[in-house]
């Protein structure tokens, strides 16, 4: 017995192992999806005005709605539309009815439409604040230039265009500029993979398991 028993103390550890892997991605999913569907219920709330000041742990994704004008100047996030292709998002300065100047993504245009984004002179604006988490180590430093940027960076674009560090990511305004489509807040783009390294860890299991009865066998074999 004393051949079998460190392949078989192996084995058992392993798939234990592997087994708790996958039951912790099987709570980390529930968990995943009880945060989307909380995230999703209060991007569809009733909207409020703009909380001064903001915060980014409290106030994500709040629903909020603001009047004033959108101003000209404006910064071009690179981003891709789907049956469009290539475009930007455009980020522009949003002087507020009651004395604030924040920032509003009011969307996506085609590229060769950039031009003929124009300011927008007493607007109402329905979205969400939002501070995207879209840049790292490897996101190219912006065109200021060309005022061509390749991520939404809250904090560098309000120093940009001399704003509060406040985004309203627009999902309608009125009356609305021509070529641009708002691109709301959604969960589409928060990763949801728990499910799949679930399965990856419970396959893994089986294989271990497999592998230690394989190997249990072949001793017998040489032995019997």
């Amino acid at each position: 017995m004393k051949r079998y028993l460190a392949p078989l103390i192996l084995g058992i550890a392993g798939v234990a192992v592997l087994l708790s892997l996958g039951i912790w991605q099987v709570q980390r999913l529930a968990w995943k999806r009880a945060m989307l569907a909380e995230i999703e219920a209060r991007i569809g709330d009733a909207p409020v005005p703009l909380p001064g000041p903001a915060d980014a742990a409290r106030d994500r994704y709040l629903p909020v709605r603001a009047v004033g004008d959108i101003g000209a100047e404006h910064i071009a996030v690179l981003a891709s539309q789907k049956n469009i292709g290539a475009g930007y998002r455009i980020v522009s300065p949003f002087n507020t009815e009651d004395g604030r100047r924040v920032m509003v993504d009011r969307g996506f245009v085609a590229l060769e439409a950039r031009d003929g984004v124009t300011a927008a002179p007493a607007v109402a604006v329905e979205g969400n604040l939002h501070w995207p988490d879209e840049t790292d180590d490897w996101t190219p430093a912006p065109d200021l230039e060309a005022g061509i940027w390749f991520a939404r960076d809250v904090p560098a674009m309000a120093l940009a265009l001399d704003t509060e560090p406040l985004l309203i990511v627009a999902r309608d305004i009125q009356p609305a500029s021509p070529g641009l489509t708002p691109r709301p807040v959604g969960t589409e783009g928060i990763p949801n993979d728990h499910l799949y390294y679930a399965i990856t860890w419970f396959s893994l299991a089986l294989i271990w398991a497999g592998m230690t009865l394989y190997l249990l066998w072949r001793i017998r074999a040489r032995t019997g």
